[in-house]
């Protein structure tokens, strides 16, 4: 696998961005506490188990985030996270083990690895991106799985540099992952065979590019039968052995020691298997038919039925006697002992996407990658929630998850309909069958079926091409296909009619494979030397990881397979035939370059454009990343208001448009292909605010106005002001202003202000007005003890009015009787005045200014204000 050859090492001063939370363990600490314990990340120290023992923990990713969280088992805490640059919220594939932590990147395929003291990346190395690669990690031992091409290859771990020679295998393999013994087994489905392949040694010192391929290689040591060739294969690794599901035969084998296993399943639809099992009961998960086959040791086999509905349902993870079934539907786990009874579930609350279950250091760990919470499951099957995105995180909360969709409506499931396009080369003594896919009306395919020349044939749902042996050269066979999924078997279809022979053509060389930009595949070859036949067509074949399908027919050296043929980023291989005149087909060619095909990537999802209110002319958009559709998305152009933007996160703010203003945000992602189908939304800018009174009340010294604000989308405050005074600045409801005089009318102005500006509105408001009762200010001298015994009129009785704050016989305007009620507007401070009527009690400067022949002034001591006689609620004059 030549990909691995521009491994880079990256030396210790290499920047990086690693975010340390108060309170949590440090990298300092992290290293120290190895150091203590003896050991060296990525070297064989000679206490391999002390890091498991010390945190039972397990490094989690978070898509969003584009970071590891490592969580302690036993605390069910973050104590480190870790971000890994250029990620860009890629789907990663971590592989880990007590003391090794390597990262493939799906997009982009590079695979790096962490050094756990330094939380380093030490090395770096390329393989094709996509589907069809994974990094699988036992002790010291590190491997690359090449699906599409077989090819099993093994990395040193500190340099990322291949080590020996790689196993090799026919293209179209599956697997790939240790058992408990440290064998790591993988499936062919074209022979139906498993194999186990145990590493080499590593060298002392880490392997170079220069010694890349010598010394000593990974070693295949043992090869068991586990199915006819051509079916379908899934792989779950055992504590000692592996697990093989024959999805087409609706079998399971198991593979412990030499002894192998054959146990017929009452399935009806395609099962699926964890990638590695503990314990020795297997479970078998059936999606379509929400249901869980558990193969004992024994043979024995219990079925049980997950509740809910829809096809989310992921394969169930065994764990201390209990099986834990995912439901990708709502982030629900249901939980199951050994008797198929359900004892548990597991809320989705917090959680939206994929679910990854991993038994590890004694603990179950389910991670969320797309969603910030993930748990931790101990062997008494105690449940901890984990907020992987704890503590002082930069940026602040993700938005709240949205709510899951609901459960989609269950289709009307018939039987598959006849397959496609089926066709047969004749070779010699032998015919090669292939045909396109059936439609499975609402339940999965399980199988084809080909019959012909008395012969039949079974194979994987994905497996849509097949080699017919055994037949006689010079006579004719025509071939019949047909589909079977839950509901039984659809109707088939016959092949044109095809005689074998021996003067069949040389196999095509050359071929070449190249992905395009616009979602097509360039599949070329050499012409084939039809040995005095005339070529007449060419069939190429597909071959991905675990699958071999048809990919199109072509009279000359050229096929373009169509946009949306093959998944986009999945990785396919082609293999060619060559048929002559007389129908006779070549042996398949050498199989091509590994591609992904590619396309522009898909319309982001879930935008949402939001004023921003504490800032004029601004609004945010965020979204969900868009499908990268075979390539990394590179950036985001986001446009409003005219502009364009390029953005590489999924959240931006945009600033510098009017206020008020109504806008449509597009926002496409963009990758090699170019960009990709647009996302709009509307939003609109913080508008200056406008103000409605909508009532209003008073006392003798305050006015108060109700109101209600448009605050443009913005967050407004408001201030009532009159005569000089104001209202408290604050909540746009209920405003005040005190200090007015009674029985006065008062424009009041209400201003609300916003981020955009001031919105302002006056009503009238009138205060109550305030009376006081004249009281008598009888005298203590002989001469004055009668002096208010009855009214004198024409002579002065104790109660003068002056025009003036003082007692002064020129500026008196006359006396107010007593008992008289008069309106008082304010107060002014004068001449000491004394109150013999209430021994003097109430002597005092202050004057009020009263409506007695106008506006004039009595002393204060000789008028009894209502409401309390209070001098302090009424206003200066």
């Amino acid at each position: 696998m030549a990909t691995t050859d521009d491994a880079s090492t990256e030396s210790g001063t290499t920047k990086r961005r690693s975010r340390m939370r108060g309170g949590l363990v440090t990298v300092g600490t992290v290293a120290a506490l190895l150091a203590a314990m003896g050991v060296t990340v990525l070297n064989l120290g000679y206490a391999d188990n002390a890091v498991a023992n010390y945190d039972a923990s397990s490094w989690l990713w978070s898509t969003a985030r584009s970071e590891l969280a490592r969580v302690n088992g036993i605390t069910a805490k973050v104590d480190t996270r870790v971000e890994v640059p250029q990620a860009k919220q890629h789907p990663m594939q971590v592989a880990q083990t007590d003391r090794l932590l390597v990262l493939r990147d799906l997009n982009t395929g590079q695979v790096s690895s962490l050094d756990l003291a330094t939380l380093q990346i030490t090395a770096t190395t390329r393989t094709t991106p996509g589907l069809g690669v994974n990094v699988t990690l036992h002790e010291d031992a590190a491997f690359v799985v090449d699906a599409v091409q077989g090819i099993v290859r093994q990395l040193d771990p500190r340099s990322l540099v291949p080590v020996g020679e790689p196993v090799r295998y026919p293209p179209g393999i599956t697997g790939g992952s240790f058992d408990g013994k440290g064998r790591l087994w993988v499936a062919v489905p074209s022979e139906g065979t498993v194999s186990a392949i145990t590493p080499a040694e590593l060298p002392e010192k880490p392997a170079t590019a220069a010694s890349a391929g010598g010394g000593l290689s990974p070693k295949q040591v043992s090869t068991h039968d586990v199915a006819d060739g051509s079916h379908e294969l899934v792989v779950s690794t055992l504590d000692d052995g592996v697990a093989v599901l024959d999805r087409t035969a609706g079998a399971l084998v198991t593979v412990r020691g030499d002894t192998v296993r054959r146990v017929p399943l009452p399935a009806t639809g395609p099962g699926t298997l964890p990638t590695r099992t503990s314990g020795p009961r297997v479970p078998v998960t059936v999606p379509d038919a929400r249901t869980v086959h558990v193969v004992g040791d024994d043979g024995q086999v219990r079925e049980f039925t997950v509740p809910g509905s829809g096809d989310g349902l992921r394969p169930a993870v065994a764990w201390a006697g209990r099986f834990y079934c995912p439901d990708a539907t709502g982030g629900v786990i249901y939980t199951f002992d050994g008797d198929g009874k359900l004892v548990d579930t597991i809320s989705g609350r917090g959680t939206r996407g994929p679910l990854e279950l991993e038994v590890r250091e004694n603990h179950l760990f389910i991670n969320a990658p797309d969603s910030s919470t993930a748990r931790v499951v101990n062997d008494k099957h105690q449940i901890s929630e984990v907020d992987k995105y704890a503590n002082d995180v930069l940026g602040g909360d993700p938005p709240p998850a949205p709510p899951p969709p609901p459960p989609p409506k269950k289709p009307k499931v018939g039987k598959p309909s006849a397959p496609r396009g089926v066709t047969a080369a004749a070779g010699d003594a032998s015919a090669r069958v292939s045909w396109q896919a059936a439609a499975t009306n609402g339940a999965a395919i399980v199988r084809y079926v080909v019959e012909g020349a008395g012969q039949r044939v079974e194979v994987g749902a994905n497996q849509r091409a097949v080699e017919i042996t055994g037949l006689t050269n010079g006579e004719t066979y025509r071939f019949r296909v047909h589909a079977v999924n839950a509901k039984g078997a659809g109707p088939a279809r016959t092949s044109n009619p095809v005689v074998p022979t021996a003067e069949v053509p040389d196999a095509p060389t050359g071929v070449s494979a190249k992905e395009r930009p616009d979602g097509t595949v360039q599949v070329r070859w050499t012409a084939a030397d039809g040995q005095g036949a005339k070529i007449t067509r060419y069939v190429v074949t597909a071959a991905s990881a675990g699958a071999n399908a048809p990919a199109g027919e072509t009279k000359g050296t050229e096929l373009v397979v169509p946009a949306g043929e093959l998944e986009y980023g999945r990785q396919y291989a082609f293999t060619v035939v060559a048929v002559n005149d007389r129908g006779a087909g070549s042996k398949a060619s050498e199989v091509s370059n590994t591609v992904v095909p590619f396309t522009a990537p898909g319309r982001p999802g879930r935008l949402r454009a939001e004023t921003v209110p504490d800032r004029p002319g601004t609004i945010v958009a965020a979204w969900e990343p868009a499908e990268a559709n075979g390539r990394p998305v590179t950036a985001y152009q986001v446009e409003v208001g005219g502009k364009r933007r390029d953005v590489t996160d999924t959240r931006v703010t945009l600033d510098g448009l009017g206020d008020g203003q109504d806008v449509t945000v597009t926002v496409r992602a963009v990758n090699e292909a170019g960009p990709g189908p647009e996302a709009t939304e509307s939003a609109r800018t913080v508008a200056p605010p406008k103000v409605t009174v909508t009532g209003g009340s008073a006392t003798a010294t305050s006015v108060t106005v109700k109101v209600t604000v448009d605050a443009g989308g913005g967050k407004a405050t408001c201030v009532a002001t009159t005569g000089g005074k104001s209202s408290p600045a604050g909540a746009c409801a209920t405003l005040t202003v005190g200090g007015l005089a009674p029985g006065t009318s008062y424009p009041v102005t209400v201003t609300a202000t916003n981020a955009a500006g001031k919105g302002s509105t006056t009503s009238t408001q009138k205060t109550d007005p305030l009376y006081g009762i004249a009281t008598c200010n009888n005298g203590s001298a002989p001469d004055q003890r009668t002096y208010c015994d009855k009214e004198r009129p024409g002579e002065r009785n104790g109660n003068e009015v002056f025009s003036v704050a003082r007692q002064d016989n020129d500026r008196q305007v006359g006396w107010a009787k007593p008992g008289t009620r008069w309106q008082a507007f304010c107060k002014v401070e004068g001449e000491h005045v004394n109150s013999y009527v209430y021994n003097d009690q109430k002597a005092s400067t202050w004057w009020v200014r009263i409506n007695y022949e106008g506006r004039n002034y009595i002393p204060w001591a000789w008028l009894n204000l209502e409401g309390g006689d209070n001098i302090k609620v009424l206003p200066a004059c």
